[in-house]
């Protein structure tokens, strides 16, 4: 159980010590994964116009992530 805790401890200390542009660049990657699992998830299980319209998304997030990010590790 202090295994749990002492890494937990570890990851915040980690996430803390990332610059914001590092903690913003890596909050969009999660939300495009997050985007991608959902459209495979929904081509297969549910529909397949669902599924690509969702997966659309992936290269949206990208794109603002972009978009957001560029000028900011210039600070």
């Amino acid at each position: 159980m202090s295994m749990g805790i002492s890494s937990d401890r570890v990851d915040r200390r980690t996430w803390s010590s990332l610059s914001s542009f590092h903690r913003t660049k890596l909050v969009f990657l999660g939300a495009a994964f997050f985007s991608f699992v959902l459209s495979v998830t929904l081509w297969f299980l549910v529909d397949r116009e669902v599924g690509l319209f969702v997966g659309l998304w992936v290269p949206a997030i990208h794109s603002l992530g972009s978009l957001v990010l560029v000028g900011e590790d210039r600070q």
